[in-house]
C-alpha cells in the first residue's frame, strides 16, 4: 500500500477473520484485509494497489499460503461527490491434512472396517457383542479428540464430525444386528417353529441371493428321495409284528438290515435258561424256541406272560423311536434357526460393507479440495 509514488509506509497489522469449519480438515480459509480511509476521500487521498509480496513468508506446519490476490474498489456515498477508494487483499490459506489424516481419519477407517468383522465372527465364540461394543467405544474416544481440536461453533457441522457420526451409527446398527443374529442362533426349539414368511425370505430368497446352502443339503435331498420307501418298510414291519402278537403267534418278520443302519434290542429275564451263541439265531427260530420252552413250562400261562413281555418290549421300542424322532425334529428346528442366523450375518456383512464404503467415499470426497489435499500432503 502506498500513499504517494515517492512515499512508502510499512507497518504490522493484526486482524481477525471468520473461520468456516464446514470442510474441516479439508478446508480452505479466506481472510479479507481491507485498507482505506474514513477521513480523506479520493480527491485528497489516492490509494493504488500493488501486488502482495510473499517472498518473506515463513512456511507453517498447519497452513499453506495459497495466494494473496488484491483489488481496488471505489465507493460513493450520498453525502459527498468524491469517491472513497479502498484496497482489499484476500489471504487464501489451505489446511494441511497430513496430521489429521494419520491421526484421525485412517484410524477411523480402520476401526469402521473392524466393525465388519463382527459379522465374520462365529456366533458360538461369544465375542460378537464384545467386539461391537469395543469398536463403538473406540469411535467415541476419537470423537472426543475431534471435539477438542475443532473450534467451538454451531454454525456448521464439520466434515470429519459428519463422518465420525455416520460411522458410529453404522457400528451401532451392527451391534443391533448382532443381537438379532445371536437371538436367532440360540433360539429355543421349544419356543416355536420358524414363521413361514421368515423361512421364505431368509432360507429361500436371501440364501439364494447370497449363494448359501445349508450344511448337508445334498445328503438331505438324497434322504428325502428314499424317505417313502423307508417309511413303508418300517410301517410294514411294525404292523406285522403287532398282528403276530395280537393273534398269539410269535412269528416275527424277517429283519430288514441296511448298510449303516442297524438296531439291536436286548432284554434280560424274559425266560430263564435261554442262551444263544454269537451271532444270534434267526427271529423265527428264536420265537419258536421261546414258544416251545414257554409251552413246556407253563402252557397257556407261559404264552400269556411271553406275549405281555413282548408287548412291553414293543412299547419300549416305540418310546425309543419317538424319542429319537423328537430329537431329530429339535435338531432340525435348531439347524433352521442357525442357518437363518448365518444368512442374516452374511446379508449384514454385504450391506454394511457397501454402506461403509459409500459413506466413506461420499462424505470425504464431498470436500471441494479433497483430491488436491491428498495429492499434495500424502503423495508429495
Amino acid at each position: 500500500m502506498s500513499t504517494h509514488p515517492k512515499q512508502r509506509k510499512e507497518g504490522i497489522f493484526k486482524s481477525t477473520c471468520y473461520i468456516d469449519v464446514r470442510w474441516f480438515p479439508f478446508d480452505v480459509q479466506r481472510c479479507d484485509l481491507k485498507f482505506g480511509s474514513w477521513t480523506y476521500g479520493g480527491w485528497s487521498l489516492d490509494l493504488q494497489m500493488i501486488e502482495a509480496d510473499i517472498t518473506g513468508y515463513i512456511a507453517n506446519g498447519e497452513w499453506d499460503l495459497v495466494e494473496v490476490p488484491g483489488r481496488r474498489n471505489e465507493r460513493f456515498y450520498d453525502c459527498c461527490k468524491e469517491p472513497y477508494p479502498d484496497v482489499t487483499f484476500t489471504v487464501v490459506m489451505r489446511r494441511r491434512t497430513l496430521y489429521y489424516g494419520l491421526n484421525l481419519l485412517i484410524p477411523c477407517v480402520l476401526i469402521s472396517t473392524l466393525a465388519l468383522l463382527v459379522f465374520l465372527l462365529p456366533a458360538d465364540s461369544g465375542e460378537k457383542i464384545s467386539l461391537g461394543i469395543t469398536v463403538l467405544l473406540s469411535l467415541t474416544v476419537f470423537m472426543l479428540l475431534v471435539a477438542e481440536i475443532m473450534p467451538a461453533t454451531s454454525d456448521s457441522v464439520p466434515l470429519i464430525a459428519q463422518y465420525f457420526a455416520t460411522t458410529m451409527v453404522i457400528v451401532g446398527l451392527s451391534v443391533i444386528a448382532t443381537v438379532l443374529v445371536l437371538q436367532y442362533h440360540h433360539h429355543d426349539p421349544d419356543g416355536g417353529n420358524m414363521p413361514q414368511w421368515t423361512r421364505v425370505i431368509l432360507l429361500n430368497w436371501c440364501a439364494w441371493f447370497l449363494r448359501m446352502r445349508r450344511p448337508g443339503e445334498a445328503n438331505v435331498r438324497l434322504a428325502c428321495h428314499n424317505a417313502a420307501k423307508r417309511h413303508r418298510r418300517r410301517g410294514g414291519s411294525l404292523s406285522s409284528l403287532e398282528l403276530s402278537v395280537s393273534q398269539g403267534s410269535l412269528r416275527l418278520p424277517p429283519p430288514q438290515v441296511t448298510n449303516g443302519n442297524l438296531l439291536y434290542v436286548g432284554f434280560r429275564g424274559g425266560v430263564d435258561g435261554l442262551h444263544y451263541p454269537s451271532p444270534p439265531p434267526e427271529p423265527e427260530l428264536l420265537c419258536s424256541r421261546l414258544v416251545g420252552e414257554a409251552g413246556g413250562r407253563g402252557g397257556g400261562a407261559g404264552g400269556s406272560i411271553l406275549e405281555a413281555e413282548l408287548n412291553q418290549i414293543l412299547e419300549e421300542v416305540r418310546y425309543i423311536a419317538g424319542r429319537f424322532r423328537g430329537q431329530d425334529e429339535e435338531e432340525t428346528v435348531c439347524s433352521e434357526w442357525k442357518f437363518a442366523a448365518a444368512v442374516i450375518d452374511r446379508l449384514c456383512l454385504v450391506a454394511f460393507s457397501l454402506f461403509t464404503i459409500l459413506c466413506t467415499i461420499g462424505i470425504l470426497m464431498s470436500a471441494p479440495n479433497f483430491v488436491e489435499a491428498i495429492s499434495k500432503d500424502f503423495f508429495s
